[in-house]
């Protein structure tokens, strides 16, 4: 299998270059570039197509939730968000623009790498420092934070247009389950979890599982 390529993201050069030093020491993994603000990493991600961005959040020109938006958008790649600021403004600005994990800078390096790894499989990765308070946002009421498109949408309406199938994964991905433990409750392969989750995206105009699990806790 080829290497997972990964794209950093980071405005300052010493972090980027501990990253690089951190994610070429494992096997399977390779930074294929980097970007000092968040305009130049979106137009690296266009060139490049990396697997994953390892995006920083407070960058100049455009900081790293907006550039978040754009990637996912425009589907270049998939976001990994690695910063030093948990504040809920930060982390559910993320997470609305479709990243695919939110990891403290605090984070072991293994943890990080981890990370990559299970965001390249499709799953999603959210700091253990943060989780609760993701939780107790989407379940506290439907003026949970927004989740993209979605928070427009009337949430019974929605999930009318998914199959009995898709309605399952769905409340798989808001119990916050991977791919291998959805398949393992659903009798079924992840290749075919990964096809409902897809499809579970596209039919209620989402951009990533996070939103979809906050989405799920909602409605």
């Amino acid at each position: 299998m080829s290497d997972i390529t990964v794209l950093l993201a980071d405005d300052h050069a010493a972090i980027r270059l501990g990253m690089r030093m951190v994610l070429e020491t494992q096997p399977g993994l390779t930074v294929v570039g980097e970007a000092a603000d968040g305009a130049r990493a979106v137009q690296m991600a266009r060139a490049l197509r990396p697997d994953v961005v390892l995006m920083d959040l407070r960058m100049p020109v455009v900081d790293g939730i907006q550039a978040t938006r754009e990637i996912t958008a425009e589907a270049l790649s998939k976001v990994l968000v690695l910063t030093t600021f948990d504040q809920d403004a930060y982390l559910f600005g993320a997470l609305e623009a479709g990243a695919d994990g939110f990891l403290l800078k605090s984070a072991e390096p293994a943890d990080i790498t981890a990370a990559l790894q299970r965001v390249h499989a499709g799953d999603s990765v959210i700091s253990p420092e943060v989780t609760a308070r993701i939780v107790s946002a989407a379940v506290a009421a439907r003026t949970a934070p927004p989740i993209a498109d979605a928070a427009s949408l009337d949430a019974a309406a929605a999930v009318e247009t998914l199959t009995a199938r898709e309605r399952e994964v769905l409340k798989c991905l808001g119990e916050g389950l991977s791919n291998q433990l959805i398949g393992r409750r659903l009798d079924i392969s992840e290749t075919t979890v990964k096809t409902h989750v897809s499809r579970v995206l596209a039919k209620l105009g989402l951009q990533s599982r996070v939103q979809a699990a906050l989405f799920s806790r909602r409605s």
